[in-house]
């Protein structure tokens, strides 16, 4: 009984039972990654991986279970993270080379759960460097590809933990978002991501791109992983001032009741001429499943949609250029040889260190804060994320339990192809950057095939209200498969 045969729930069962052991579990995900992982045509999915630690863990899970004690709610269940979310047996590079080998004396919080509810963490997935990107294409340590067609992205930032989960290297894994970074390659992968909430998980041990949008969340091949996955990382932490000190929801316990009485918005400016046509058709008909399944269908408007890449655009990256100014060779991380000064050792390490995406985000974050351009530029946009957010309060107070759009304007693009185009990269984000914007929880959900490659709906519930946005998914994810 393997990861890949059933979904986590079962598979902890087997093991908490005696039926399958967590050591079995964890070498099969091991020897996957060995053999779809490298080579010229490998996924690059994994960064780092440790045999000797994850079969450890998963003994002492067996041990556990033998003795009587059980083995947790995810006893033995194989899960990778996000190589910007910090482990004490695993590096944490980012993704990039200014943290190469650097390994951090304290671990996540929400990796800490994982292990306390008896997970093993198996490796450390690739990303955009510091999540900063669309396409995994940015890492220091090459790009991943996507396993349904190798010669496209994954999407990002969090690529390299969705090719996990599609490949069935591992049945779960935790990515972050700051814009879209576990939707948009869910969507990409065929495979389901769910955005928390702002606050709902901690970002203790989350390395810091962007710090009012950033949040962990989680990958898994249903509705029902993933969001088993998040109930077992949410909850208030006293190492993070901006975790919410409230009840978790019992996310699994709404997979069955069913949309019937539910009103999903549909909003008008979701669904521009730029959307893929086809995409479009697969989300009306997807709609049409919820209207079948008892849903009421409500078109809706939100007016301020249009401003929400230049809005996003100019605060991702001025809070970056505070947050990465810590990367000046001297604490920590790499430190570029041959400097005599101070100055010198930060020009130098920094521009060996930062990939052209990284310095182009500081670059762009740093004039929106600078002196004479602050409340041109970031000031305006905080304006414009407060309408935003305003357009999302007045839907849901108007008697809205869901939203529902597409998750990206298109199926995976081609390796290369918009690397040399930073806009229309980040144009790929487009529908996924206002639930962050407006710290909403948000979940991606495959919806259909365009061309042989997945395509994603994406749920957008009121802020806390993940119980609704994951009863929606999961009985959309039904209505889907019938």
């Amino acid at each position: 009984m393997t990861g890949r045969e059933q979904g986590i729930a079962a598979l902890a069962s087997a093991v908490a039972s005696g039926r399958a052991s967590a050591v079995e579990q964890v070498r099969t995900a091991v020897n996957a990654i060995r053999q779809l992982d490298f080579g010229p045509d490998g996924l690059n999915a994994f960064i780092a991986y440790d045999v000797e630690s994850a079969v450890a863990a998963a003994e002492a899970v067996d041990a556990a279970v033998a003795a009587g004690r059980g083995g947790g709610r995810l006893a033995g269940v194989p899960v990778a993270v996000k190589d910007n979310i910090c482990t004490l047996d695993l590096p944490t590079t980012c993704g990039s080379r200014i943290l190469e080998g650097y390994r951090s004396p304290y671990e996540a919080t929400a990796v800490r759960r994982l292990r306390e509810a008896g997970a093993i963490v198996v490796g450390k997935t690739n990303l955009d460097e510091f999540a900063m990107g669309s396409s995994t294409e940015n890492s220091a340590f090459g790009p991943t590809r996507n396993p349904h067609d190798p010669s496209r992205v994954p999407g990002g930032s969090s690529g390299g933990s969705a090719a996990a989960v599609a490949a069935g290297i591992v049945p779960a894994a935790l990515g972050s978002e700051t814009g879209g970074s576990v939707r948009q390659p869910a969507a990409f992968c065929g495979v389901v991501g769910i955005k928390p909430s702002y606050g709902r998980v901690s970002r203790y041990g989350l390395v810091a791109f962007a710090s009012s949008l950033d949040q962990i969340g989680t990958f898994g091949r249903t509705v029902a992983d993933a969001a088993l996955l998040l109930e077992v990382i949410a909850g208030a932490d006293p190492w993070d001032s901006t975790s919410a000190d409230r009840p978790v929801p019992a996310l699994t316990a709404e997979l069955d009741r069913g949309v019937e009485g539910l009103v999903v918005g549909v909003p008008r400016e979701y669904f521009p001429p730029e959307l893929d046509p086809r995409i479009a058709t697969l989300c009306r008909e997807a709609v049409e499943r919820l209207r079948a399944a008892g849903a009421e269908i409500r078109e809706i408007s939100l007016p301020h949609t249009r401003y929400a890449i230049p809005t996003y655009y100019l605060i991702a990256p001025a809070e970056a250029s505070s947050n990465l100014a810590r990367y000046d060779g001297v604490r920590y991380g790499m430190r570029a040889p041959g400097a005599t000064s101070t100055v010198e050792v930060y020009e130098a390490t920094r521009s060996l260190g930062f990939g052209p995406e990284v310095k182009r985000r500081i670059m762009l974050g740093t004039f929106a804060l600078s002196a004479g351009y602050h409340d041109e530029y970031y000031g305006r946009a905080q304006r414009v994320r407060r309408l935003i957010t305003q357009d999302f309060r007045r839907v849901f107070d108007d008697g809205v339990d869901v939203i529902f759009t597409p998750t990206t304007p298109s199926v995976a693009f081609r390796l290369g192809e918009k690397v040399d185009d930073p806009y229309q990269m980040y144009l790929a984000d487009i529908f996924t950057v206002t639930a962050n914007l407006a710290s909403l929880p948000a979940i991606s959900v495959p919806i259909g095939r365009v061309d042989g490659l997945p395509a994603g709906g994406q749920l957008i519930a009121d802020r806390w209200d993940e119980a609704t946005m994951v009863r929606a998914a999961a009985a959309l994810e039904r209505a889907l498969a019938e």
